[in-house]
Order: C-alpha cells, then sequence, then structure tokens
C-alpha cells in the first residue's frame, strides 16, 4: 500500500515538472517569435560596425535571414542547436582546409562556445551565421573570381549559394563531414597530401641529398653516402615502401627513382642528375604551400566538370593531356604547351570539329616578327617552307611538314588556341616543353582523333589516316561535341596523397601565395 502510494507521488512529480516544462518550452517558443530576436537591417548594420571583418557577408546573411522571416537561425526551444557545434569545431580547424587565414573574433567564439548556456542569444544566432559564412567562403569558394582573372585563370568558376547549401547541411548534421561532392575531387586529394606533409614537416622533414665533389649524377650501380640520402628522402615521402639504408644505387631504388621520375614528368632514365636532386631537396615546408597554392586552385573548378561523361583535361605544368570517359583515363599524351611570351590560356570549350591535312595561317603577330623578316634575309623562304600569300596572309600548305602537323582539333574561342600535331615529335622528348606560340601539340594526335570518332560510323583508323595524309584539307564536325579544359595545376595527388609536383613554367605559384598569406 506504502509503495502503490509512492508511486502515485513519484507520477505527480514527474507530471509537475512535465506541465513546468512544457509552460517553460512554450515560453521559450513564444519569445523565439517575439521582436526581441527579430533580426532586422538596424541590428545588422550594428553588429557589422563592430564586427568589420564579417562585412563581406552582408548580403549573404541578409538573405539567409530573410529566408528565415528574420528570426534567429541556430537557437530553438532546446537552446543553440548541435549543428553549431559541428561548425564550430571544422571553422576553428581551417588550416585542416589548407586556408591560411584564422577564424576572427576567436576569443568571442571560445567564450561563447565553452558555455553550455543555451538561452537564445541575438548577437551570438549573428556571429555564428558569419562564422558559417566565412567557413564556407574560405573553404568552398576561395579568394575573389575577379583575382583568379588577375592571375590568368579563364575556367568558369562555380557558382555556389551558400545560403542554400546550409539548409543542405543543417538537414544533415554529418554532410559537412562526409560531403565530398562539394568542391573538385583532386581537393580531397590534396586535403589528405596536406595531412601527410605536415606530419613530416612536424617530424623533422627530410633532409638534403649532397652529392661528392666532383661527382654530378648518381648512375645505377653507384656506391655513395649520397645514395642512402636519397633512399631515405624518398621513403619519407612515400615513393620508397622501405628504407634498408644501403648506399648501393640498386634494382630496387632505380625503380622507385623511375617511377618518381614518371610521376613528375621527367625523363624517365633513373638517372639522378642536377635537376632531379635540386627537386628532391626542395624542403617539405615548400611543398606544403604548393599544396596549399593548388587546393585553392580546386575551388575555382566545378565540382559538375567530372559529371561531364567524357572529357579532356589538360594540365599545361605537367606537360599532360588525359581523355577521360566515366571517371577513368582512356588515353594519355604528352603535351607541348605555350612557352612564357606566348602563355597558353587556361580556359574551357567544346571541341566541335576536326580538321584533317590543315593549312596552317600564320598569326600575324608570328608573320611581322619571324616570316617577313626570313622573308627579308630569303626570298625564297616561303617557298623553302610550303608556305604562300593568301587573302594578304601568309599560310603554309597542308604536309608532312607543316606547323599543324596532320590534324587540328578546334574548339572555337576568342584566343584562337586549340589542339592540334605537330612534325616536331623529337619535342616531347625533352622535359620542359613550354615551346609554343601558344596552342597545345599533342603527341598521340592519331589516336586523339580515333578516340573523338570512334562512335562515329565509317570512321575508323584507316579512313582518319587517309584524311590525314590526303594532302588536300578538309572538316568533320563531331556528332558530339567533347568539353576541353586547359589547366594550371603544379601539384596533383592520388587518393592515397601520394603527390606529384610539376615546375611553375609561367610563375603563378608565389604570386597566388602572396594573395593566400596576406604577403
Amino acid at each position: 500500500m506504502i509503495t502503490t502510494n509512492f508511486n502515485r507521488f513519484g507520477i505527480f512529480i514527474l507530471m509537475i515538472f512535465a506541465l513546468a516544462s512544457c509552460k517553460s518550452d512554450k515560453k521559450i517558443e513564444k519569445e523565439l517569435k517575439s521582436d526581441k530576436f527579430a533580426v532586422d537591417s538596424t541590428k545588422l548594420e550594428g553588429f557589422f560596425a563592430q564586427h568589420p571583418d564579417f562585412k563581406d557577408y552582408k548580403d549573404e546573411l541578409y538573405a539567409l535571414y530573410s529566408k528565415h522571416d528574420n528570426r534567429l537561425v541556430w537557437f530553438d526551444t532546446d537552446g543553440r542547436n548541435e549543428f553549431a557545434e559541428v561548425l564550430y569545431d571544422k571553422a576553428r580547424k581551417l588550416g585542416s582546409e589548407g586556408v591560411t587565414g584564422k577564424l576572427p573574433y576567436s576569443d568571442k567564439y571560445e567564450s561563447m562556445f565553452a558555455s553550455r548556456g543555451n538561452k537564445p542569444n541575438l548577437e551570438n544566432d549573428i556571429l555564428i551565421s558569419s562564422m558559417y559564412f566565412y567557413y564556407a567562403d574560405k573553404v568552398y569558394k576561395g579568394i575573389d573570381p575577379q583575382k583568379s582573372k588577375d592571375m590568368g585563370w579563364y575556367l568558369p568558376r562555380p557558382k555556389k549559394s551558400l545560403v542554400d547549401y546550409l539548409d543542405e547541411l543543417m538537414k544533415d548534421e554529418d554532410l559537412i563531414n562526409k560531403d565530398e561532392t562539394a568542391l573538385y575531387p583532386m581537393y580531397y586529394n590534396l586535403r589528405t597530401a596536406l595531412h601527410r606533409y605536415r606530419k613530416i614537416r612536424d617530424s623533422g622533414g627530410w633532409g638534403t641529398i649532397t652529392l661528392p665533389e666532383g661527382t654530378k649524377v648518381i648512375n645505377p650501380g653507384d656506391d655513395m653516402p649520397a645514395v642512402a640520402q636519397l633512399r631515405k628522402r624518398l621513403y619519407i615521402s612515400g615513393d620508397l615502401k622501405s628504407d634498408n639504408g644501403s648506399t648501393k644505387y640498386d634494382d630496387n631504388l632505380v625503380d622507385a627513382v623511375k617511377l618518381w621520375q614518371k610521376n613528375h614528368s621527367v625523363t624517365t632514365d633513373g638517372i639522378v642528375g642536377p635537376v632531379v636532386i635540386d627537386d628532391l631537396n626542395i624542403p617539405v615546408e615548400m611543398r606544403i604551400k604548393t599544396i596549399l597554392v593548388n587546393m585553392e586552385r580546386c575551388r575555382w573548378i566545378s565540382p559538375d566538370l567530372v559529371k561531364n561523361e567524357e572529357y579532356i583535361m589538360v594540365n599545361i605544368p605537367s606537360y599532360k593531356m588525359q581523355y577521360i570517359e566515366d571517371g577513368k583515363t582512356t588515353l594519355e599524351s604528352r603535351v607541348v604547351v605555350g612557352k612564357e611570351l606566348n602563355k597558353t590560356v587556361i580556359f574551357s570549350g567544346k571541341i566541335s570539329y576536326l580538321v584533317f591535312s590543315p593549312y596552317w595561317n600564320v598569326p600575324n603577330s608570328i608573320l611581322q616578327e619571324e616570316i617577313l623578316p626570313a622573308i627579308e634575309r630569303d626570298p625564297n623562304y616561303l617557298e623553302k617552307h610550303n608556305m604562300e600569300w593568301h587573302d594578304e596572309r601568309v599560310r603554309q600548305r597542308p604536309g608532312n611538314n607543316n606547323s599543324l602537323g596532320l590534324v587540328k582539333f578546334m574548339f572555337p574561342n576568342s584566343n584562337n588556341i586549340y589542339l592540334h600535331d605537330t612534325p616536331a615529335k623529337s619535342l616531347f622528348q625533352k622535359d620542359d616543353r613550354a615551346l609554343s606560340h601558344g596552342c597545345v601539340r599533342v603527341e598521340k594526335a592519331r589516336e586523339l582523333a580515333i578516340k573523338l570518332l570512334e562512335d562515329e560510323k565509317n570512321w575508323g583508323p584507316d579512313k582518319i589516316d587517309a584524311a590525314m595524309r590526303a594532302g588536300t584539307e578538309t572538316s568533320h564536325p563531331l556528332n558530339q561535341k567533347v568539353p576541353v579544359y586547359l589547366a594550371y595545376f603544379t601539384a596533383l595527388a592520388d587518393d592515397n596523397g601520394q603527390v606529384s609536383f610539376y615546375d611553375d613554367v609561367y610563375s603563378r605559384d608565389e604570386r597566388l601565395a602572396r594573395q593566400l598569406y596576406n604577403e
């Protein structure tokens, strides 16, 4: 009997607490809907006066609160929502995303999130919203698009509504940690590399390789202390699976060097000369800087690019072209790109037609600077080079020695840039292949033509070969236009964060680094 009365009393007490809680929730809900927490323009302007570092996000903040009927975004009857905690954890670790700056007003945020007091607070709500826009802007958008254009980047920048993306994140709090579709996929590979290289740095780096006086190269079979240094260097960076400390340049190490050379677009001969040693001796801190620079460039490419069923990617610093179908590289070729004075433009287009046995219409700049002076020195210059005057311009007739080779791949653009074959095949054997007047010369031009036409009837390899060697210019429109992207990455990484670095052929890394580091 006593137990029964006690249970009834307990239930009564619980009911009282429940009613009190319900009244409390209703009171908080009523308060949240009151003008006390309304976010109007006056309050936002006052916020920016006290927090000027967030003024660049004024438009986004107005849009966010307008979308939420000018009410608090981060508080409800249960207090501050859990996603705010998740976001703060990400925002205070911006460095892990390759962002060099720190979250402004960090002391305020630290104090706010150190307290478990989750009572609604207007200033805190706007602070959290500003934190989101700062984080999302730095991680997902990067530097101002005009600044990237000023650095020669004309690939279309992705357009992402950070206000709409917040709605997606709030529906799934884990999305901010697991969403690897928000950015161009290479970003995530480089992020893995960044973590690896920071661990290498924090463990003391990788030292230097020093050759004995009078020695310029390490050849297979050589035995010297520098080989042990080489072995250790490649092991630390993950290019060699184990380090036995041997000073003998054995087959295992030769294979590792050749793989490193291949991945870094240098002659794959296993000979460790000054170029290779200078590259391997670059300090890890500088490599980290290069990774950060290229993570930033990844923010400038739409992640939708990889949704194309097929596309062509030319990376200028690696002197490489890839034909990608369903996410896999089905054709790869070395290329020659524009030299320093005739830089290949970073932009995109769609290959719409092929020209077989093409004429080369000499650009006016080349005519004025090269052809006309050559004609003055030798009146027979044009005939010797299979050239002729045509409509007050000079052009080179089709043939094996035509500067465009036997086929060109056209994606009409204002830059007059295209891909083409070349008779100068020896240039593809050079490590430095920034040698053209701006267009991209493709070593495997024939294979590219076959790939582009493989789904078209009556266009087998034999017909393509005949058209290339016909000596008469003909054009063929593609049934399906193929996107082509000319990009500029001096560091690329695989899924494991293993990085290949390339020469900064147009000296653009340092300028971008200054933007990121505010130097």
